[in-house]
């Protein structure tokens, strides 16, 4: 059986990194995490080609000011700005309405 993913994980850690304005180096720099991690796999991980552990996602929403189930919660979208001071809880996305069926007599 495979693993349930995220399927917005990795846009959301390359949105965190871009709202902070960092390079993918500098991410590394940022979480902390230079002995751990490299700029290939921060690439990978917002590729979605990678997940990142457990800790590494703490870290990220750490930086922004964020709970975790931000990240890993599809129906939620990150906060318009971050870091805050308090952490967000995210947005609820809304459901997709269904297409509206033409009513033809």
């Amino acid at each position: 059986m495979a693993k349930e993913r995220p399927k917005r994980l990795g846009k959301k850690l390359a949105a965190i990194r871009k709202r902070l304005e960092l390079s993918q180096n500098g991410m590394v720099r940022r979480l902390g995490l230079r002995d751990k991690l490299t700029r290939e796999e921060i690439s990978a991980y917002e590729r979605g080609v990678r997940q990142p552990s457990l800790p590494t996602l703490s870290r990220y929403a750490e930086i922004a000011g964020i709970w975790m189930d931000v990240l890993v919660k599809d129906d939620l979208d990150l906060p318009e700005k971050f870091p805050s001071r308090t952490k967000s809880q995210g947005i609820q996305r809304l459901p997709k309405s269904p297409a509206k069926k033409s009513k033809r007599q």
